[in-house]
């Protein structure tokens, strides 16, 4: 009986972005121990590729939403300027 059989998997999308990454690390730990029965080695890589590509995504929409922030950040004026509207 595999590893990997023996526990469900939870569902990517359902993983926090730590877990996701943990659960990835754990499984390049496995693989590159050089233990795993090739089935098992097979099964553990497709699912890291599967992590990898939403870690990937969550990241990029990370990175869109500081983007998004920094840009609202830098077209909000300055205190010197709303303070010279006030007397």
């Amino acid at each position: 009986m595999s590893d990997t059989a023996e526990m469900p998997l939870t569902p990517v999308d359902e993983l926090t972005f730590r877990e996701a990454l943990a659960e990835l690390e754990s499984i390049v730990t496995v693989l590159e121990s050089n233990t795993l029965e090739l089935e098992d080695s097979l099964a553990r890589y497709e699912r890291g590729v599967v992590l990898l590509g939403s870690l990937q995504r969550r990241l990029a929409s990370a990175e869109q939403q500081v983007e998004v922030l920094m840009g609202e950040l830098a077209a909000a004026p300055d205190d010197e300027e709303r303070d010279t509207t006030l007397s």
